[in-house]
């Protein structure tokens, strides 16, 4: 079973559909985040929950 870590973000209701998918591509791209669940609020926010897999390194000996 895959160990992941979580981060939300918030993204206010005046954030364009092409912002925030530059925002997503950045965190993808570079800290090598998935998209986990997109929630797109009444009041037109959005709240993002973004995971990653942690890596952990085994003992050698």
């Amino acid at each position: 079973m895959a160990d992941y870590e979580f981060q939300q973000l918030h993204l206010p209701r005046g954030t364009s559909r092409g912002d925030a998918r530059r925002i997503l591509t950045e965190h993808a791209e570079y800290g090598l985040w998935e998209l986990d669940r997109l929630t797109i609020r009444r009041d037109g926010s959005r709240k993002v929950v973004l995971r990653r897999r942690i890596i952990r390194q085994l003992r050698t000996f």
